[in-house]
């Protein structure tokens, strides 16, 4: 079971709050500050600019920006808060929809009334998570009509254009751009499809908007790795990837696989890095969603590339041509090579398709299964080529199973009132099972 640990004794301005392993209930949240109408929208919406805060789906999108591109054309705008998780290594979404779902409610509330919106949507696929976000609505009615739409749990279910379209009545599939969501989305309107970690964070701006500039530079992370339980925490922009690796219990990582799976394979001398979306889009690789599995001494990069294809590859929404034969290209040869079976020329092809499939498919699926792939020859070339000359015991050990990347959400407790915050404890192994606790972290490296 993941487990969850507090960046500080102080939850402040926190995300993961004093007790992220019991649910908040409203009366919890109003006494932190939640649903105070103090800060006016357009105050609020000052505030998101000068802080600086992105979106936390995955693309990084200037919040402030977002929010004028559907507030400025008029008419009847729709938000949304999209909770669809779908990478296979990331948690922070369902665990906050069951949580904290007053976070997520309180910060919809608050696009809303900046864009000038009148009809609010919950949008997700955990069931556990649907019945906390409509309790929450029973316990604190929001200022306008808010429907929870529950899908099918798909990789691609969480892309803004699915999102949309599965509001609208139909499947959980991309379509085509333009037109964004933004110009035209839910019933024609224009409309705000934002992560529910942003929304989280628009509502604490609004509660504390003195600590607008932490909380935008702070950001919710999902650890993983083999052998290693799973940890879920929250974290400054700035703090080193090897740090990360470390808090997990991997002190001697020799390479992750980043952003969940659209962030690619990096290799040891990348774990120097900032956590930080500009340094690290800069390095060739990318932050996502915030899910980083570190690879461990113990565990073969090529293995985990071929986790990763094949993962997407039965993720595909089967829809366009190019993504079924290329996700499946991607994959057959990513398991061969793990298996020591691949033909001579599978390094070649495998970079051809990493430079020629991105940019081809409706949504970016297949842009991953590429970067997967060219990632794994960046980071490894010696090592994937001698893949090619004798089979790998590493490999062997462990033949390709995308289900091996899944990360299970922490265990949230229903109750009424939230505890104390907690207090500063020893560190301890992520493998010990207990409640969650504060830990320092490292000093910072790279801060913007």
């Amino acid at each position: 079971m993941t487990m969850i640990r507090l960046p500080t004794a102080d939850p402040q301005g926190t995300v993961l709050g004093a007790a992220p392993d019991l649910a908040e209930s409203a009366c919890a949240y109003r006494a932190t500050g939640g649903y105070d109408g103090a800060t006016a929208p357009d105050e609020l919406l000052a505030h998101l600019a000068a802080s600086g805060l992105r979106g936390r789906g995955g693309a990084g999108f200037p919040a402030a920006v977002k929010l004028r591109s559907v507030r400025d054309p008029g008419g009847a705008p729709v938000v949304v808060a999209n909770g669809e998780e779908g990478e296979p290594g990331s948690v922070k979404d369902r665990w906050l929809l069951r949580a904290r779902p007053h976070l997520v409610l309180d910060g919809l509330a608050r696009t809303a009334a900046i864009t000038g919106a009148v009809r609010g949507f919950v949008y997700l696929s955990d069931p556990v998570a649907a019945g906390s976000v409509r309790r929450a609505l029973l316990e604190h009615p929001p200022p306008l009509p808010v429907e929870v739409v529950e899908t099918d749990h798909t990789y691609v279910a969480g892309e803004e254009t699915a999102v949309v379209r599965r509001i609208d009545g139909g499947p959980a599939l991309p379509t085509a751009k333009p037109p964004r969501p933004f110009e035209q989305g839910v019933g024609g309107a224009p409309t705000l499809v934002s992560n529910v970690e942003t929304l989280a964070r628009i509502a604490l701006t609004a509660a504390r908007p003195d600590l607008g500039r932490a909380i935008a530079l702070t950001t919710l992370v999902t650890l993983s790795g083999d052998r290693t339980t799973p940890l879920l925490t929250e974290v400054p922009y700035g703090i080193p990837l090897r740090a990360l690796a470390a808090e997990l219990g991997i002190p001697d990582a020799t390479g992750a696989l980043m952003g969940g799976l659209f962030g690619g394979l990096v290799g040891t001398d990348a774990l120097d890095l900032p956590l930080e979306p500009g340094a690290l889009t800069a390095a060739g690789t990318a932050l996502g969603c915030g899910a980083i599995r570190f690879l461990s001494p113990g565990s073969c990069p090529v293995a985990t590339a071929a986790d990763a294809a094949a993962h997407l590859a039965a993720a595909s929404a089967r829809q366009c041509g190019v993504c079924v034969s290329g996700t499946g290209a991607v994959g057959n040869a990513l398991r061969a090579l793990a298996a020591g079976t691949a033909g001579p020329d599978t390094a070649d092809s495998l970079h051809r398709w990493s430079q020629g499939l991105p940019g081809r498919g409706a949504c970016g699926l297949l842009d991953a299964s590429a970067g997967i792939a060219g990632s794994l020859l960046r980071a490894f070339p010696r090592l994937a080529r001698s893949h090619l000359a004798a089979p790998c015991p590493l490999c062997a050990a462990a033949p390709p199973d995308g289900r091996r990347l899944t990360v299970t959400v922490p265990q949230v407790a229903v109750g009424t009132t939230s505890p104390a915050p907690a207090s500063p404890t020893t560190p301890i192994s992520p493998t010990t099972p207990v409640s969650p606790t504060a830990l320092p972290l490292p000093a910072l490296k790279g801060t913007p």
